[in-house]
């Protein structure tokens, strides 16, 4: 069943902010496909289902993909070549053989649908993954002990999934962090046609799961005592802080790309607001940063609110943890 698409009234293109009609596929001016968003989840969709066999639920997601392109478009004609590919290879296909081992495990059949369902979790083992991860917790064993080091790497664990579980929620692909000792970590995920207000989604998703790390460290501080309980606490929070700056590949400066010249005032106004209440280095860097961006052409066609609400909103709730750990900077473990 094809999904239908309710056009009220005209709209603004995301990419270059033209004008677009109701009922057109694409911009007019920049020809920017319309639903290239939900285009690319039922695309990396239909590609998981043919890499598992499933042809027929392969056809079911490219049919819905037909209506949402232009029909003279290359993409439309892609889709429609490739559907008839499918449809010979579903008929050409041998029909499935019983086998008698296949009784005997009919009752695990459960156990396999949710497996297969939650590849997000068996996507934890892959060797990548564990092993930068170890690396990244040696490191700052080195450095800091393996107590502090453990608790650090994570929190910065922590971070990362917050990205990773956004991006998977919204359907789109995307790989387990990779850690890189001493410097950080990223999540590689595919973001092409990706709205801009997406991205800055995915990419404060990341500061949101520090922000309740710390909060999770500063509440098992409060009830335990425990001194390194208050160290992680604020490392997590004066890092996700810092990771908040509009600049370069930073959380923050891809959040700010959302951002109209008000949304980027906004989060200066804030930046030095919150340095003068929390009086924390982290927000004079948030503030500088800002001030660098309000003065970029690279602005978005259309405001975002929303986007500056979520920005400062979890800047400032990093603050107030701040303010309730004792300490400047990353604290003493």
């Amino acid at each position: 069943m094809s999904p239908v698409v309710a056009e009220l009234g005209p709209r603004k293109c995301w990419s270059c902010g033209a004008e677009i009609a109701p009922g057109l596929l694409d911009c007019p001016g920049c020809h920017t496909l319309i639903h290239s968003e939900e285009l690319t989840v039922l695309s990396t969709r239909a590609n998981e289902l043919e890499r598992a066999g499933a042809l027929d639920q392969a056809i079911a997601e490219w049919q819905k993909a037909v209506p949402l392109l232009p029909p003279g478009a290359r993409q439309a004609e892609w889709v429609r070549d490739h559907l008839k590919e499918l449809e010979l290879a579903r008929k050409s296909a041998p029909p499935p053989r019983e086998r008698r081992w296949a009784r005997w495990l009919g009752p695990l059949a459960p156990i396999a649908v949710f497996l297969a369902k939650a590849k997000w979790l068996l996507a934890l083992f892959k060797f990548k993954f564990l092993f930068s991860l170890g690396a990244f917790f040696a490191f700052y064993w080195k450095v800091w002990g393996w107590r502090f080091g453990l608790g650090f790497a994570g929190l910065v664990l922590l971070h990362e999934l917050g990205h990773y579980l956004e991006i998977r929620r919204r359907g789109l692909p995307a790989e387990m962090p990779i850690f890189l000792p001493g410097m950080g970590a990223y999540v590689r995920w595919q973001s092409m046609g990706v709205t801009l207000e997406t991205r800055a989604a995915v990419s404060l998703a990341g500061p949101l799961a520090g922000l309740l790390a710390a909060v999770g460290c500063l509440a098992a501080w409060w009830y335990t005592g425990n001194p390194l309980c208050a160290a992680l606490a604020r490392a997590g929070a004066w890092l996700n802080v810092l990771n908040l700056t509009p600049l370069w590949i930073l959380d923050g400066g891809q959040a700010a790309k959302a951002l109209d010249r008000n949304g980027r005032w906004a989060v200066l106004l804030a930046g030095a607001f919150f340095t003068l209440l929390f009086r924390e280095s982290a927000f004079v860097l948030v503030a500088l940063g800002a001030c660098w961006c309000v003065f970029q052409k690279d602005l978005p066609a259309l405001p975002s609110p929303r986007t500056t609400a979520y920005f400062v909103g979890v800047l400032g709730l990093l603050g107030v943890v701040l303010r309730m750990v004792p300490g400047q900077g990353l604290g003493q473990p």
